[in-house]
């Protein structure tokens, strides 16, 4: 296991799931965290874990990141607490509505403004640090992201704008030491999908689709390669391609 000792993480959508089991993964390898979501009792709490479990310190940086101050606020927090950034997680996604016909206006904002609008506000707030730290930028993308699939156009394609804008952005600044990263899971056992109906971590079995630890764990392998770039790492169900064959 790669050590990210000492090293700072900024996280979004740290209060449950992927970004929970993020925050515990780099955790274990050293790095101090801060913590973004929109609840604020539930980021506390995964603080104090964080720091009981690991001995590292946790940040909470409770905000909306649909607001580009929060992410400039989990920025300056972590330069302030830890002296630099090294480690930018984009994982904060929602997903509402599926059907394009009857899609609200506030369904298709709501995932536009927090997958999309979030992704690139934390991205330029992390950029100038993680070329001065030569850090990671690591963005959640999807299944949906990488295949056409009928389930929520709209969201499917804010997560081909994010995988399309991480690897645009490693063009840009590649050159400059800072890696880029993708991460795509399909089903993860989370309260995903609990707007709209069963959480995933309900209707699926443990076991038979990804589990946000597995998800945590590809994270933290891409932002503890010392010279290289895990440019996108895939994490599918095993049966994820079985009836399309």
């Amino acid at each position: 296991m790669s050590s990210l000792d000492d090293a700072a993480a900024v996280i979004t959508g740290a209060s449950s799931g992927i970004g929970e089991a993020t925050a515990h993964a780099l955790a274990e390898r050293g790095a101090n965290v801060v913590l973004v979501a929109r609840r604020r009792e539930a980021l506390e709490s995964v603080a104090d874990d964080v720091r009981s479990e690991h001995g590292v310190e946790a940040v909470v940086a409770d905000g909306d990141v649909r607001d580009p101050a929060t992410s400039q606020a989990a920025v300056e927090a972590a330069v302030d607490e830890f002296g630099d950034l090294d480690v930018a997680v984009v994982n904060a996604g929602v997903a509402r509505g599926s059907d394009v016909a009857t899609m609200t206006d506030e369904e298709y904002s709501v995932m536009q403004e927090t997958n999309v609008d979030g992704a690139f506000f934390l991205t330029r707030a992390a950029l100038p640090h993680l070329t001065e730290s030569e850090g990671s930028l690591i963005a959640v993308g999807s299944f949906a992201g990488e295949y056409p699939r009928s389930f929520n156009p709209v969201y499917a394609a804010t997560k081909w704008w994010v995988r399309g804008f991480a690897h645009s952005v490693a063009a840009q600044v590649g050159d400059e030491g800072v890696a880029v990263s993708v991460v795509n899971p399909s089903e993860v056992r989370t309260e995903f999908g609990s707007e709209d109906g069963e959480p995933f971590e309900e209707r699926f079995e443990p076991g038979s689709v990804t589990e946000p630890e597995e998800v945590a764990e590809a994270i933290a392998f891409a932002a503890s390669r010392p010279g290289s770039t895990a440019q996108e790492i895939d994490l599918f169900r095993r049966d994820k391609f079985a009836d399309t064959l």
